[in-house]
């Protein structure tokens, strides 16, 4: 019985160190931020941390894993609600802007230094790329996107300039959610059919009208 209380608590504690390291990664950067840091953070031993997590990349990647479980959580309980493609579509962006509007842009730098986590992510794009090819199927057939359209440039393109977001200096001119809102509005419109575009543009005025006491946040 105390063996099965001991995992029980080294799986709260594992789960608290992820919590308390993807908050502080994702506000500050990852370089800036120690073991000693997370250990501090949390209140318990740097030998306690690494009894759980062997290195910094270790639990990095298990952050990432766990803000990933969470958008997928999200998306399925907005696609089992939803009545068309394009409102899933432009929820998971709205819940895009929430974490990029918390994100530091460290964290993207960062990132790229930890080959095996960087890695991670760019295979979780590849299979992001494929339940995308799938939503625009779906869409077409709902009406919703055009049917004349090649998805699989459209998404090359946009997964280009995402990268094109990250790694130019676009973002020190003007706000990243303002290039990441041109970005996604430019594309979703090009490939609406009207009543795409409809549902679009009643979404982008509600969205704006919310967002306008934000903006300088």
């Amino acid at each position: 019985m105390e063996h099965g209380k001991d995992a029980s608590q080294r799986a709260e504690l594992r789960e608290r160190i992820i919590m308390t390291s993807t908050e502080a990664f994702t506000s500050k950067g990852i370089k800036c931020i120690t073991m000693d840091d997370i250990a501090a953070a949390l209140g318990i031993s740097k030998r306690t941390l690494y009894e759980v997590f062997a290195d910094k990349e270790t639990l990095l990647k298990e952050s990432i894993l766990k803000i990933q479980q969470d958008r997928d959580k999200y998306l399925q309980e907005v696609y089992e609600h939803s009545s068309n493609v394009l409102e899933v579509i432009l929820a998971v962006f709205q819940k895009s802007i929430e974490i990029f509007h918390k994100t530091n842009k460290r964290f993207f730098e960062d990132i790229k230094k930890y080959p095996k986590v960087y890695a991670m992510m760019q295979d979780r794009q590849d299979s992001d790329s494929e339940k995308t090819m799938f939503f625009f199927k779906s869409g077409v057939e709902q009406g919703i996107f055009r049917s004349d359209v090649n998805f699989a440039i459209v998404n090359l393109l946009v997964r280009e300039q995402f990268d094109v977001l990250l790694n130019t200096d676009i973002c020190s001119e003007y706000p990243f959610i303002e290039v990441y809102e041109s970005i996604m509005f430019t594309y979703i419109r090009g490939i609406s059919t009207e009543k795409g575009a409809k549902v679009l543009e009643d979404f982008i005025q509600e969205y704006r009208k919310n967002r306008i006491g934000h903006i300088n946040d």
